[in-house]
């Protein structure tokens, strides 16, 4: 028992070892990228595992060509059905990979299913060959190969047969390379077909010739160039979608403080007037949001108090949000009512709002001498009332709706009376809506729990034990909506 070496074989076993290690490394690399997309990752790992199966077995097959045995006629039978059955396989998920890459939507399903239908074919002829590999020993009619009884490899009548299945998907890869080339970058679609077109100039040689194998040459020699392609595109897509991500960062990052800077946040915000304390703040969450409160003097005598929240996020809702603080400012301090002023700006809303987007509002006007105020509520949370000497209970009643959602719509008001001692919180839902790492809501029961913890205190020290209670709830994890607070307490008039 000898191993047959000549100088074709040690070519071959050299070309055969160098595109294990190097097709082995490649392995390695696309496992550990973290830039390349999942789909395309698991592509490349299926398909350099069956260029390593497929030309280790053509290795072991090399090594034991014509070594007399029985036994090792079935095994040199099955390792050549095994190699010729890698070879399809390869050739089906490089053709999934293009479809993927060529983005061929309408007509993946179509593809995918002839793919199918190529590789049992492949299979089916493979099988036939092994069949009758281990029956005779000489060319039968209908062989793919056969080993004669010294155990030498020969193509049968009908070895081309075997290459039909992995020709076809070609074709077919060609053809969604050109279908849908705009898809696809030039140099990747260059790579593409260095890769379709070499190995059927290989397969064209081979078909004649039986030493040298150029097949695997040509398979390791694209596979690994079109991976390197790959890869690098991926990479540079990759820092470019970094880079349009650092610079949304920046610009996300100026919008909110473009649109924090339009809210009142120099405390105390009225020093000379002792017949109030207010505070309020707002803590953004990780995008942009609509939130906004506003506190202004329309007179001498009355305060206006808003708390909105805008549906959406993102810079559009960032906007609205200013439009709409500018134009309930307006309207109020143009001596309209609450009903009154969300009337015209429900109107002045609706009239351009293509983005569909709508904002919850509260919003009062409080005589500060008599402490009697009117107030309105279009869709927004419950307010909480602390009376002197109480503690903070939620003033429920029946909302209008959301401003911006409906042209001409009504909006109902109501009247309240603080006196002195008496304290007034609004917020937004981001605060009732916080949650914790396993998805429960801080909820309004927990609110209402940190604002009794010290129902006497001063405004600022009211949402310090509400953002407290939220932060100790939620532990750390991560908020998607901002939290927006304000609090006042009546002093009266002394």
């Amino acid at each position: 028992m000898t191993l047959s070496i000549t100088i074709e074989n040690l070519i071959n076993m050299f070309i055969i070892s160098t595109g294990i290690g190097v097709c082995g490394l490649s392995f390695l690399q696309v496992s550990s990228s973290t830039h390349l997309m999942k789909e395309v990752r698991r592509y490349f790992q299926v398909f350099f595992l069956e260029i390593i199966a497929y030309i280790s077995l053509h290795l072991v097959r090399q090594m034991l060509d014509g070594i007399y045995g029985k036994t090792l006629h079935n095994v040199l039978s099955i390792v050549t059905f095994a190699e010729i059955l890698a070879a399809g396989c390869m050739t089906f998920t490089i053709s999934i990979l293009i479809m993927y890459v060529s983005q061929a939507k309408e007509s993946e399903k179509k593809i995918h299913t002839i793919l199918i239908v190529m590789l049992s074919i492949h299979t089916i002829i493979s099988l036939i060959g092994l069949f009758s590999s281990l029956i005779f020993y000489f060319d039968f009619f209908g062989s793919i190969y056969y080993f004669d009884e010294n155990n030498l490899y020969h193509r049968g009548k009908a070895y081309i047969l075997s290459n039909i299945g992995p020709v076809v998907m070609l074709i077919i890869d060609g053809q969604l390379l050109y279908s849908y080339r705009k898809n696809i970058s030039k140099r990747v679609r260059i790579a593409f077909w260095i890769y379709l077109i070499s190995p059927i100039v290989a397969i064209i040689i081979q078909s004649f010739t039986y030493g040298i194998q150029f097949i695997i040459l040509a398979t390791i020699f694209s596979a690994v160039y079109m991976f390197a392609v790959i890869i690098s595109d991926q990479n540079e897509k990759y820092q470019q979608q970094q880079e349009v991500a650092a610079r949304l960062g920046t610009e996300l990052s100026m919008a909110t403080d473009i649109q924090a800077s339009q809210l009142p946040r120099l405390f105390p915000a009225f020093p000379n007037r002792p017949e109030f304390d207010v505070f309020a703040s707002m803590t953004p969450a990780k995008e942009v949001g609509g939130d906004f409160y506003d506190f202004f003097m329309i007179d001498d005598n009355h305060i206006g108090l808003v708390m909105a929240d805008v549906s959406g996020k993102g810079v559009p809702a960032a906007l609205f949000m200013m439009v709409s603080r500018v134009l309930i400012k307006s309207h109020l301090q143009n001596g309209e009512s609450p009903k009154e002023a969300l009337c015209n700006v429900n109107e002045q809303l609706c009239e351009s709002n293509e983005a569909q987007l709508f904002v919850t509002v509260w919003l009062a006007v409080l005589d500060i001498a008599t402490g009697k105020g009117v107030a309105a509520n279009a869709g927004h949370e419950h307010p909480a009332l602390c009376r002197a000497n109480g503690e903070y209970e939620l003033v429920t009643y029946k909302h209008s709706p959301a401003v911006a959602t409906i042209e001409g719509i009504p909006f109902k008001e109501h009247e309240f009376e603080l006196h002195p001692g008496d304290s007034l919180f609004v917020y937004t839902d981001g605060v009732a809506e916080a949650t914790n790492s396993e998805n429960v809501l801080f909820g309004s029961e927990r609110m209402l729990k940190a604002l009794n913890i010290d129902p006497k205190a001063m405004p600022e020290q009211v949402l310090t034990n509400v953002m407290d209670g939220i932060n100790s709830f939620v532990a750390g994890a991560e908020q998607f909506d901002d939290i927006t607070m304000l609090c006042l307490r009546y002093n009266g008039v002394k």
